[in-house]
């Protein structure tokens, strides 16, 4: 029983569909009543065996592809953790009671995944539905030789389908191999800051597009007293998003480089967005670090707040100076700005929210997690601690947005 007193398990067992569940290996974890009635197998049969060694391709059939369809399926959901509806596919079944007969069947599968308590798929949830006597119906209706002809163009249009869907993911996976490439290009690692060590990391978001919006920028101002570091992320994905990116990245970076604090290079970066298509709503956080004074001043455009950890563990967000996202306001408005001080020692963390936001998750809770992570590992140099950070703050399945990471040791 859980909380609601519902039992979860009956309600399984009852549900009219056929609904298999399947571990991440594709192994039989449960199935209910009507999956078993439907392919004619015992619960003793399927439990703990391998999908494919109760259901194989029909040997006799040269053209069988109901088993790569699904399998690359079920792979696909269990590493990006996004439902599939396959299109019709024809998948022969051998009779259990007569071995090495095997019956033409169609079907129309859903693979959903399901979520463990860390975020990580857990187990995929297999839903088939049965359409063999459907088009068998149609052909009884339409005779003879019209009901094969119909029977095959159905078929071959699901085919077709599937092939289309399978040309687009392969387009996806080329686009976003283009902008990662472009995305590494723009984002170099910083120029040494005298003998002060910082560390970057940038992470694309796992088995998805949504990746080259998000930046970082870390460097000395003229005279060097002071030091600028800023991240931003745009909103969208791909190419368009890591065009966008680069411009905004750079037009913040000169703005730095002349402005009287973080709020003005903001301000400035805000009225170019106005008239760069795809720059609406991008967050942004700069953060000018003046060393012999001790002190940070900051600005941020609706961007997550940076974290300051002191030495002995005190851990200050950075929000004191936080206004909507570039374009949000039809007029131009000053921007705040805000300054604290900090203890030699202390180590400085900018993010975006890949790091921190959860499907389903209140964010509050991931930047209590990032706070943890940061006074656990606070004594590591900024190097170890990047990486000590994103093994604590990324799931096993992988994060659903693209992150850049900035920590500094001041």
């Amino acid at each position: 029983m859980s909380a609601t007193g519902i039992d979860f398990e009956a309600v399984f067992r009852a549900l009219p569909g056929a609904v298999a569940l399947l571990g991440k290996d594709l192994v039989f974890a449960d199935a209910n009543e009507a999956y078993l009635r439907l392919s004619g197998r015992t619960r003793e049969e399927v439990l703990g065996r391998y999908l494919f060694d109760v259901f194989p391709d029909n040997p006799d059939d040269p053209a069988a592809s109901g088993m790569r369809n699904l399998h690359a399926s079920l792979c696909r959901v269990a590493a990006s953790g996004e439902a599939d509806s396959m299109a019709l596919q024809r998948y022969d079944v051998e009779d259990p009671d007569r071995p090495g007969t095997w019956e033409e069947r169609y079907w129309s599968p859903v693979n959903v995944p399901v979520f463990g308590p860390d975020g990580s798929v857990a187990l995929v949830l297999h839903r088939v539905e049965e359409v063999t006597e459907l088009i068998r119906a149609r052909g009884t209706r339409s005779g003879g030789e019209r009901a094969r002809v119909l029977e095959a163009e159905l078929y071959t249009r699901a085919r077709e389908l599937q092939e289309l869907n399978q040309r687009l993911r392969d387009a996806h996976a080329r686009e976003r191999e283009v902008a990662l490439h472009l995305q590494e290009a723009m984002l170099p690692e910083p120029d040494p800051l005298g003998h002060h060590s910082a560390a970057v990391r940038y992470r694309p978001a796992t088995g998805s597009l949504n990746v080259c919006g998000d930046w970082y920028d870390l460097f000395d101002l003229p005279g060097r007293r002071y030091t600028a570091v800023a991240v931003g992320d745009v909103v969208g994905h791909g190419l368009r998003a890591a065009g966008v990116m680069g411009q905004l990245r750079s037009a913040l970076s000169a703005a730095s480089r002349v402005a009287a604090g973080p709020a003005q290079a903001l301000e400035v970066l805000g009225l170019y967005a106005r008239f760069v298509k795809g720059a609406e709503s991008t967050t942004a956080v700069s953060v000018f670090i003046d060393w012999s004074g001790h002190t940070l001043t900051y600005s941020s455009a609706g961007h997550p707040p940076p974290v300051l950890c002191a030495p002995d563990g005190t851990v200050t967000f950075l929000d004191l100076a936080t206004d909507p996202p570039l374009g949000a306001r039809p007029e131009h408005v000053t921007r705040p700005q805000s300054r604290t001080g900090f203890t030699e020692g202390s180590t400085l963390v900018l993010y975006t929210d890949g790091l921190v936001e959860r499907r389903h998750e209140d964010i509050d809770i991931g930047l209590r997690r990032l706070a943890d992570s940061v006074v656990r590992h606070r004594a590591a140099d900024p190097e170890s601690l990047a990486d000590a950070l994103l093994t604590d703050l990324v799931p096993p399945a992988g994060i659903t947005d693209d992150t850049a990471l900035v920590v500094l040791r001041l």
